[in-house]
């Protein structure tokens, strides 16, 4: 129901921006100053991080150079930082926000003196973190006149403020050494960019909201408040033009037009109000989604029949007496809005109800389209009718079925709302509602939707109608095995089964407490060029995991969708996967200086520099988790898919590479 929940963006270029300079503050200090700009949203965090949370900043020093200089502590966080409790590492941690500086001092102990290393830091949003990321920095300078001479062989620590394991890596074959002469690594860049506009992801779901509006606007076209008032409305324009029966479907259409036109500006009111980016943002904002929770909780009420949502008297009044006191055009679009007016209290949740999912869709123009598809359904029958007037005769008659509609769309909204409430206990780490939790409330709601069917449970609106003790129809009787037999399959999920017809709704399996699904995913390769020579020996796509020891989405993604049975068997048997770690600190046998798409120059010294460079150079990218399949010559077959735990998206994103290796 909520499209593309969590919208997430990759980077081609780091989030934080470094300046290195050296300042000698006495004859015999010198400091060496890293200053940050930081990109809004991101943060760099500082050189006191636990052990298994995000890169903490450490300086390295290449002790093969650096001569004539001691470090006097370890280096230091300069500047305002915060520390907060992250949900995503689940610990305290300190960072820097928008700026920062970190600052290291040595004592000079030579006439002369060289430094040269780099600063390894960390930096993560909300939503994802950079792999380990490298400043370098190299400078000389003069000492003491009295200060013996520089020995190089000097012993300097290799890191200030690093951990000893780092250090004890173990060199690696000459097989992760880049090849830049390989095809494998030919940047594929403005392939990917083509995948996504071929994909046409956003005409895609600009067609679903539409299909969505319309299916509402059907919905809406059956309740009390609406279907009463088309035959009424249909004979009123074919008697006012009794002589000239043109002017009456004229005038029918012209009405029908008209609800086009008010529901259309409603749509285009709610994208103005709010603005492209606060749209984007409302699919995660945690109050947001609270609201929308509470508010659907009420509409759902409302359909119950505890109240009515009705306007004002007075509007309606005030527009009907306009519409009576003129003519023409400005007296049907009057008529059309007090239609509007009057049946607000029956398709004001459903409109409601309909604008939340297409203001939270993440696409600009998502309310007025939806807002089209909703208007052409509602207006389209008073155009037929009026067409075709014996259609009326054939028509369902209003009666008590009419209130069953609305009691089911009350439990409906009742279901989405803990969607809603679902989205903001995620976002905030509450978990009050874990999948189990979820999972319970919409097994009670879809099972007492299957007791209001087949007619066990009643409501006082059904007492108020006349109809307390009427038979339900065969249709709805159906209707209610089909929510008791939905009900059932829901069951499962309790103890971890996948439940994959809601796995779009509810919150990731990783949130259950007892979860009996154990299945585990592995890539067979860590290595680039021997997974690709794999995957050729095999004749089989690749799909390459760009992923770190320490992402915390990545681990979510492996629990809620390579886990999915379907996915599994995918991963396993249909492609070759090879998982890259951007953060491995195995040294490379050999460093190596490369130039960037920005044109620094960075040297790459670990494995998980290797890995990070090809993500930034071959596809434009530098966030993780991020997912893309190529064939046997590294050309990508389905574009790319990063963190969005969508077990249907992420299907597509396998089948489309599948099919098109095939061709």
């Amino acid at each position: 129901m909520l499209m593309l929940v969590l919208s997430v963006a990759t980077w081609a270029q780091d989030p934080v921006h470094f300046t290195v300079q050296q300042k000698q503050v006495s004859p015999e200090e010198v400091d060496l100053i890293f200053t940050a700009k930081i990109d809004k949203g991101w943060h760099l965090y500082s050189t006191n991080i636990p052990d298994g949370g995000p890169t903490r900043a450490t300086l390295n020093l290449d002790k093969k150079v650096t001569q004539g200089v001691e470090p006097i502590g370890k280096l230091q966080a300069k500047g305002k930082t915060v520390t907060k409790y992250e949900d995503m590492f689940e610990m305290n941690l300190t960072y820097f926000e928008n700026s920062g500086q970190f600052v290291q001092r040595f004592k000079i102990t030579g006439k002369e003196y060289k430094l040269k290393g780099y600063l390894e830091y960390g930096a993560c949003n909300d939503e994802m973190c950079m792999p380990p990321t490298s400043v370098d920095f190299s400078y000389s300078g003069k000492g003491p006149a009295d200060a013996p001479e520089a020995k190089p062989e000097e012993a300097v620590a290799d890191s200030v403020g690093a951990s000893a394991a780092d250090s004890a890596a173990v060199a690696v074959a000459d097989s992760a050494v880049i090849a830049e002469q390989s095809d494998l690594w030919r940047p594929v860049i403005k392939e990917l960019e083509k995948y996504k506009m071929d994909g046409s992801t956003t005409d895609r779901s600009l067609f679903y909201i539409f299909l969505l509006g319309l299916l509402g606007g059907l919905i809406a076209l059956f309740t009390p408040c609406v279907w009463p008032i088309i035959p009424m409305t249909v004979s009123f324009f074919l008697k006012r033009a009794k002589d000239d029966k043109k002017k009456g479907i004229k005038d029918a259409i012209t009405y029908g037009i008209s609800i086009v036109v008010i529901y259309l500006v409603l749509g285009l009111a709610v994208t103005a109000i709010f603005g492209a980016s606060a749209l984007n943002a409302l699919s995660t904002n945690a109050w947001f989604n609270i609201f929308f929770c509470l508010l659907l909780v009420v509409f759902a009420l409302s359909f119950f029949g505890w109240f009515e949502l009705t306007l004002p008297s007075s509007w309606t009044n005030k527009v009907d007496s306009k519409a009576s006191s003129t003519s023409g055009l400005l007296s049907i679009f009057l008529m059309a809005f007090t239609l509007t007016l009057v049946s607000f209290s029956c398709t004001g949740p459903i409109i409601g109800f309909l604008l939340v999912d297409f203001a939270t869709s993440g696409n600009f123009w998502g309310p007025a389209i939806g807002m089209l598809g909703f208007a052409i359904a509602l207006a389209l029958p008073f155009t037929l009718f009026a067409l075709f007037p014996t259609w009326l005769k054939k028509s369902p008659k209003s009666g008590g079925w009419m209130n069953t509609l609305k009691v089911v769309l009350g439990f409906i909204e009742l279901a989405f709302a803990c969607k809603f409430f679902s989205v903001a206990d995620l976002t905030n780490g509450w978990h009050l509602m874990d999948r189990e939790v979820f999972l319970s409330l919409w097994i009670a709601i879809f099972g007492m939707l299957g007791a209001y069917l087949v007619g066990w449970l009643k409501f006082r609106s059904d007492e108020t109608g006349g109809e307390i003790n009427r038979p339900m129809p065969v249709v709805c009787i159906m209707l209610g095995l089909a929510s008791f037999a939905f009900t059932v399959y829901m069951i499962p999920g309790l103890w971890g089964a996948p439940c994959k017809a809601v796995s779009a709704f509810s919150p990731p399996i990783n949130t259950q407490d007892f979860n009996l699904n154990t299945k585990v995913v592995e890539a067979h390769y860590t290595n680039y060029e021997e997974g690709m020579a794999a995957a050729a020996a095999q004749g089989k796509p690749v799909m390459i995991d760009f992923t770190g020891f320490g992402c915390v989405n990545c681990r979510k993604m492996e629990a809620a969708v390579w886990t999915d049975p379907t996915v599994a068997d995918k991963l396993t048997k249909d492609y070759v996967l090879i998982s890259l770690f951007v953060d491995d600190k195995t040294p490379l046998k050999e460093e190596r200086e490369v130039t960037e798409s920005d044109g620094k120059k960075r040297t790459l010294r670990t494995i998980g520099d290797l890995w990070s460079y090809l993500q930034r150079y071959k596809f434009g990218t530098n966030a993780q988790p991020f997912y893309v399949t190529v064939d046997n010559e590294g050309n990508p077959l389905s574009g790319s898919f990063v963190y969005k735990e969508d077990i249907p998206g992420f299907l597509e994103f396998l089948n489309k590479g599948l099919e098109n290796y095939r061709k």
